[in-house]
């Protein structure tokens, strides 16, 4: 039981002394926190005591989840995610997406694990590329964006069968083209609307993408048109709020 004038449950004064050391660089991102029975002995408290507070960092998004290795302590580097420029034609090459060269402009390493199929669209979907919900055929395809080996997003890609079948978007691995895979095949995006919403993950967003509880995610839906007016991808982005800095460059002339 506290003692004292310290009112603190057992577990939270064990919490508030590892989140100092977080706090001061005495464990940095990447350390394994102690075993627990190696706290326990050091404040004096009960294995279980031990768990609560673990939990209770792991639940701030302070430490990894531990599943059999140990809990890590997290690294609390956000990426800043340039969402007005994300696109730019100039940020496509042969060897990289415009994600990718952002994630390397920032000294960190990109990844992304990719699947291609085809899908009726959600209705979402279907109406910004003005399709039927229940009977037109999208080509849709799923990324996990990892930074420095952790995930970071999901990004799913929609794009009208037409459009896609027979192009390197059919491709299940990660490809990029100078100016973009759309601009590629004479679809490149001219006109972007952006759609951010901010809402508590899913069940299986929070099982990839490795979220603590409680923690919300952003939901970024980017449609984009051709020359002639015609929408050729929709683009959803599920980015967790831990994780993110989304960065906009306005023109207020």
């Amino acid at each position: 039981m506290p003692t004292g004038s310290d009112s603190r449950a057992l577990y939270e004064r064990v919490a508030d002394a590892l989140r100092t050391s977080i706090e001061r660089g005495e464990l940095a991102p990447g350390d394994t926190v102690p075993p627990e029975q190696e706290l326990a002995e050091t404040h004096g408290v009960s294995r279980q005591t031990v768990r609560q507070a673990l939990q209770q960092l792991t639940n701030e998004g302070l430490l990894s989840s531990g599943r059999g290795r140990g809990r890590t302590v997290r690294s609390q580097t956000r990426l800043r995610w340039h969402l007005s420029h994300f696109e730019n034609q100039s940020n496509h090459s042969a060897d990289a997406d415009a994600w990718a060269t952002e994630v390397r402009e920032q000294g960190r390493v990109p990844l992304q694990e990719v699947s291609v199929g085809l899908e009726i669209p959600p209705p979402a979907v279907a109406e910004r590329l003005g399709l039927d919900a229940e009977k037109d055929i999208v080509v849709v395809r799923r990324r996990v964006r990892y930074v420095d080996d952790v995930p970071f997003q999901t990004a799913d890609g929609y794009f009208p069968e037409d459009i896609a079948r027979g192009t390197p978007l059919m491709q299940p691995k990660d490809v990029s083209a100078p100016g973009g895979l759309l601009a590629s095949i004479g679809r490149a995006q001219v006109r972007l609307v952006d759609e951010i919403q901010t809402r508590m993950p899913t069940k299986d967003e929070s099982a990839r993408l490795g979220l603590p509880a409680g923690t919300p995610v952003a939901e970024h839906m980017r449609t984009g048109y051709d020359a002639e007016g015609r929408p050729v991808r929709v683009m959803i982005t599920v980015a967790p709020g831990d994780r993110h800095t989304l960065v906009y460059e306005l023109d207020a002339s």
